[in-house]
């Protein structure tokens, strides 16, 4: 699993530098290209579940990785980011729009996009009680959320391995992230559906169970 550029608020910004910036993508060519694949197959299911989505908001973009990969799923995406050593990889691949910015305080207007996306960083997030509940206030439709799971095998490996930047990372559960969701929500939350991937098990599906290494959730707001 990939060192995630969702660097919101932690202590000592361990993605602020130029040498990780500069080789980020590089872990999606080589070993990371198989976990890659399947994340995005994972998404790619839940974002269906969003057919009148035009527009994403990815906080905590990094060099831009999912932020591209929005835009070739034909939504309008735009990425945000803490750290501009990692938005200044992001802007060299392509026309998309980024912006430096805070998970905890986003410079945007309530429901300001269909939806906002945290792929891999509330992990990096000081608060991310409060990081979902920004989202809540600028999402339309709904969050997408991808996120490691501590009941899986990669997690207990990465608390161990205690590496940076995973040594500041915390770990969720589908359960921990539901209640904090239906915290921050309140009466808005309509729906959540979450899958996991199996990797690194050699088991290409998304299913279900509570072990999976990536949690990919859906939630789908009340408009009104």
């Amino acid at each position: 699993m990939r060192a995630t550029s969702c660097e919101q608020q932690v202590l000592s910004n361990p993605f602020d530098e130029q040498a990780r910036a500069e080789r980020y993508e590089e872990w999606y060519a080589g070993r990371g290209r198989r976990a890659d694949r399947l994340e995005k197959r994972l998404l790619a299911g839940l974002l269906a579940g969003f057919p009148q989505a035009g527009t994403v908001l990815e906080v905590g973009c990094g060099t831009g990785h999912f932020t591209r990969w929005f835009a070739e799923q034909g939504l309008r995406p735009v990425g945000l980011d803490i750290s501009p050593v990692m938005l200044a990889e992001a802007v060299k691949w392509d026309g998309i729009p980024y912006a430096v910015g805070d998970a905890l305080a986003l410079p945007f207007a309530d429901r300001s996009f269909d939806i906002v996306a945290f792929i891999t960083t509330l992990e990096f997030v000081t608060d991310p009680q409060s990081a979902l509940g920004e989202a809540v206030r600028v999402a339309r439709r709904g969050l997408l959320l991808g996120v490691l799971n501590k009941h899986s095998l990669l997690a207990l490996k990465r608390k161990i391995g205690a590496k940076p930047p995973w040594n500041e990372a915390r770990y969720f559960s589908p359960a921990e992230l539901v209640r904090s969701l239906q915290e921050v929500a309140g009466a808005r939350l309509a729906l959540v559906r979450w899958r996991t991937t199996l990797w690194p098990l050699p088991i290409p599906k998304s299913l279900p169970l509570p072990w999976g290494a990536f949690i990919g959730m859906a939630v789908r707001l009340h408009q009104k």
